[in-house]
């Protein structure tokens, strides 16, 4: 045991000298240091929860990266890209990389079913009207791998959708606040409409609603199956073989390919070769199915590749038909619709055709609006986005596309320089609390020195040194500090601990995006909040301890 601790020790426990005068400084000083390590640990345990829970959301609706066409500016806007790739397949075994899965974006249109309600009139009195309301969504299609744990997490009602590989599945999930602006409830149907070159609308089921909180993305994102969302957008091209209603002016059937989507660079195979006519001409009708191929030419290869096949029938009853037969006065044809779809009649002055047209199965399936990665570590963010842009950006696919990496730090840019921005209020936080701490504890260091001044000139004038002297009230200070420590320790933990098993503390989630204060303490920010208070308030005290160094040993002894 050194000379400067057994004297340090036996200080602590003699009270009686200046204790009138020292006792109530200790006191502060010792509450002080408590205060501060309590305010700290609770505040950055706080800050930190929130963080992780907010972003923890907002990576639940969006993963950390996301592989998208290059120029593309938001997740929602992007250009299709070619599903199952090579480049994207060769990812997945990227380090730090959890799993990547294939998503689709489309905007939408809700329209809730008619429903009474109370309006106040100007004159006081309540009137019944009929509302329909509608709101703009984001479709967000995804396959069956997806993982729904953050859903799942946030789910107040029904379930997770079921989807397979043989039906595209028609149920979604919605959020409450979408449910509750729109009078939706579980197993509802939900009218959809989706905005095209025509527009279409869908219906959906209602199978699941959650609420996160996040009401920014609660009253936006809809939950459906991807290849629901892939039909819809137009990905690719889809095919159908039509009849123009006017005869032409050789008296024969004109037949059309009716392309949706990506309608360049194509060819077209009537049975007799790719070439470039979108029609035909029929000047006779007989019992006959005539197929069309729709080729895309690839210039740079000088090939040509099949995309879609569709089909149109006549069953004419065996005989042959002048399509002069078929025309009114005006030249038009005359046919009407049946109950299919598909299919309808064509009419001579002796019988009816019953044309059957099947549509091309489309290559909407083929395409992707991008692909979300998820990681293992938040922390590798950075290294992964960096590890991802040097495989694939700037490098064109097999298809000629360029793609590119997103951060949702970038996409969300808002709401992260937001959290960001919380850890300088911790900074502010930390250094007022570590401020008061010092003050008050270099206070009862001066204090202690004060009322120990004969003590001190009897050490000098037996030998001792200025420093041992000053590590001799060191230790006492450091005794000190620990003690407020220890009781800061205790205070700050037990808060966390009884508000993460109770939650007293709530939040308006509308504001806060949580309903109650979210509280995260690490074993790495405990240490280091005691390990700077402790060390900080330590070399603090260096400087009034020189004031021993003043203190002249004759003068000292005959101190009362």
């Amino acid at each position: 045991m050194s000379f400067e601790f057994f004297i340090s020790k036996r200080l602590i426990r003699n009270n009686a000298q200046g204790i009138k005068v020292s006792k109530p400084i200790i006191r502060i000083s010792v509450i002080s240091i408590s205060l501060a390590i309590v305010v700290n640990l609770v505040t950055i345990a706080i800050v930190t929860g929130f963080q992780n829970e907010v972003r923890g959301k907002i990576v639940g609706f969006n993963a950390p990266l996301f592989i998208s066409k290059a120029g593309a500016t938001s997740l929602y806007e992007c250009d299709p890209i070619h599903k199952n790739q090579t480049e994207i397949e060769l990812l997945k075994e990227t380090e730090g990389i959890d799993w990547i899965n294939p998503v689709c974006y489309k905007p939408a249109l809700l329209q809730s079913s008619k429903y009474q309600d109370t309006i106040q009139l100007s004159s006081g009195k309540d009137s019944m009207v009929q509302k329909q309301d509608i709101a703009g969504v984001v479709m967000k299609g995804v396959d069956k791998n997806y993982d729904w744990s953050f859903i799942k997490k946030h789910l107040v009602q029904g379930r997770i959708p079921k989807y397979d590989d043989l039906t595209i599945s028609q149920e979604i999930v919605i959020s409450s606040k979408t449910a509750s602006n729109l009078n939706f409830h579980l197993n509802d149907d939900v009218l959809t409409f989706y905005v095209k070159d025509q527009p279409v609308s869908k219906r959906y089921k209602v199978v699941g609603i959650f609420n996160t909180g996040l009401e920014e993305f609660d009253k936006k994102i809809v939950f459906s199956d991807i290849r629901e969302v892939q039909r819809v957008s137009d990905f690719g091209i889809s095919t159908e073989i039509s009849i123009e209603d006017t005869i032409s002016k050789s008296g024969s059937i004109l037949l059309r390919a009716n392309i949706s989507g990506n309608t360049s660079d194509l060819l077209f195979d009537w049975g007799k070769g790719p070439d470039v006519y979108g029609g035909i001409l029929l000047n006779q009708l007989q019992d006959t199915t005539i197929r069309l191929i729709v080729h895309q030419m690839d210039y740079a290869r000088n090939l040509s590749n099949p995309l879609d096949t569709s089909y149109i029938s006549f069953d004419c009853g065996n005989q042959l038909i002048s399509a002069q037969s078929l025309k009114r006065d005006t030249d038009n044809l005359i046919y009407r619709e049946e109950d299919t779809p598909n299919s309808f009649f064509l009419f001579s002055k002796n019988q009816k055709i019953k044309v059957s047209t099947v549509s091309g199965k489309g290559t909407y399936s083929d395409f992707v609006t991008g692909y979300e990665v998820q990681i293992k570590k938040w922390e590798d963010l950075t290294s992964v986005q960096e590890n991802l842009q040097s495989s694939i950006e700037m490098k064109p696919t097999k298809y000629g596309e360029l793609l590119q990496i997103q951060s949702i730090t970038d996409t969300q840019g808002d709401l992260f320089a937001w959290l960001n921005f919380l850890d300088y209020n911790v900074l502010i936080i930390v250094i007022l609390m570590l401020l008061i701490g010092i003050i008050n504890v270099g206070s009862a260091m001066l204090v202690l020195i004060v009322v120990r001044t004969n003590f001190i000139g009897i050490l000098k004038a037996l030998g001792s040194t200025n420093w041992s002297i000053r590590k001799i009230f060191l230790m006492q200070a450091a005794y000190l500090i620990v003690k407020g420590m220890l009781i800061g320790n205790v205070i700050g933990i037990s808060l966390c601990l009884i508000q993460t098993q109770f939650g007293i503390f709530t939040l308006d989630p509308s504001i806060y995006y949580l309903d109650k204060v979210p509280v995260e303490l690490t074993f790495l920010n405990w240490l280091m909040i005691n390990f700077i208070t402790f060390s900080v308030c330590i070399l603090a005290l260096i400087i009034p301890s020189y004031v021993v160094t003043r203190i002249s040993p004759t003068k000292a002894i005959r101190f009362n």
